[in-house]
């Protein structure tokens, strides 16, 4: 009986780490929307891109956090450089790190804002120029209730 319960709880955590985060629509200051996966339980904030071996072009992460403060991302088991953007309470840009690489080995790179967050935005590395997000720039999004 042990192993059917093993294995049962196995399948029941895989179907758990498996399922879709939620998505909502993230316009950027170009005009242009991306939809966002929302990352909100701390499994999904810690997995982030992590052995993805792309983020298709239409996509971003979008990592909501419990409160402001100096949010830090790392890099590890990604497989591609991002953009990294912070953004305040009120979705404004406060930080961005542009083109951050893979961690090649440990310990990994962690990358902070300089202020205070409450959100961050992961994109494909460049993107965040192209689509002219800067410091003090906007990014709209409405989160579910």
């Amino acid at each position: 009986m042990p192993r059917v319960y093993a294995l049962t709880s196995l399948l029941v955590l895989s179907a758990t780490a498996l399922a879709a985060p939620a998505v909502l629509p993230l316009k950027l200051p170009s005009g242009r929307a991306l939809t966002a996966e929302l990352m909100v339980r701390p499994e999904d904030r810690q997995m982030g891109l992590m052995f993805r071996p792309s983020l298709p072009a239409d996509r971003a992460l979008l990592f909501v956090f419990d409160g402001l403060d100096f949010h830090g991302i790392w890099m590890k088991n990604c497989r591609f450089p991002i953009d990294i953007v912070w953004l305040d309470e009120q979705q404004r840009v406060v930080h961005v790190a542009a083109a951050a690489p893979p961690c090649a080995k440990e310990p990994c790179a962690v990358y902070q804002p300089l202020q205070r967050a409450l959100y961050v935005v992961e994109l494909n590395a460049g993107q965040a120029r192209r689509e002219k997000i800067g410091l003090g720039t906007r990014l709209e999004f409405t989160l579910p209730r």
